[in-house]
């Protein structure tokens, strides 16, 4: 497949298919260079038929806005009950956890005091309103985070809350993101909340994304960290095959909730 016109055309429908392409797999699956498929791309973009970044292209701008917590509840909503129920269930009695800001954390919150039973329970949050959901139970333990209090997530932030983190082992991190993009890793809308979700990382012996099938390919501002360390993803089963193939080549185990 040589001319210019077919390049397009496959270029386009691999986008339509799976809304991400990698610029090395097409330049593999056509047997043409990578240059080749480039410039093919910043044509298609010029005409407003895609958005390239970085070794890829996709649909859209994968880059998102910071949006308040009422917003981002009401986004997909039924998807992230279902992960939170499933990130439920890889909790044990005895368990020291930590469970970041957003709307599928919220949603874990909300599976864990609805279903978690007796549990003995130790929970790290800088997420105001996880603490305010959990506090009640006699057999969950809240730690919440100091700090500064973003307003539009309801969470702390800054040296109050890292300080804290310093006196802190927890076996699972559950945290949850804007985004997820296999080259980018994985991220949130601001630079305050990724750093301490970074740092909450550290003290975990495992990391769990939770995030719905929208989330993949897109980018938030603050970087938390690379695909590399995570652990495992839950989401739902809105995500692309080719997403799912990159996900599990990198090592990551994936669940489908």
């Amino acid at each position: 497949m040589s001319s210019i016109a077919e390049r397009h055309k496959y270029i386009l429908d691999k986008l339509n298919e799976y809304g991400f392409i990698r610029i090395t797999d097409v330049a593999d699956e056509l047997g043409v260079t990578k240059v080749t498929i480039r410039n093919d791309v910043k044509i298609l973009e010029s005409k407003g038929l895609l958005y390239k970044v970085h070794g890829s292209a996709r649909l859209a701008n994968p880059y998102i806005s910071d949006r308040d917590l009422t917003t981002k509840r009401l986004l997909n909503r039924e998807a992230k009950q279902r992960i939170a129920y499933r990130a439920m269930q890889l909790i044990n009695d005895g368990d020291s956890i930590m469970i970041s800001a957003g709307s599928t954390a919220y949603a874990l919150a909300e599976a864990i005091n609805e279903n978690i039973g007796n549990y003995a329970l130790n929970v790290v949050t800088p997420f105001l309103k996880v603490s305010e959901l959990l506090c009640s139970k006699e057999n969950i333990r809240v730690e919440q985070l100091g700090g500064r209090i973003h307003s539009k997530s309801c969470s702390t932030f800054g040296d109050g809350a890292e300080q804290t983190m310093k006196s802190v082992v927890c076996s699972m991190f559950f945290v949850g993101v804007d985004g997820v993009d296999p080259d980018f890793g994985i991220t949130t809308s601001t630079i305050e909340e990724a750093k301490l979700s970074h740092k909450m990382m550290s003290c975990s012996s495992k990391t769990i994304v939770l995030a719905d099938s929208s989330k993949f390919g897109q980018r938030g501002f603050g970087h938390i960290a690379t695909l590399e360390d995570v652990d495992i993803i839950i989401t739902d089963d809105g995500i692309t095959k080719e997403m799912c193939d990159i996900m599990e080549e990198m090592g990551i185990e994936l669940i489908i909730a």
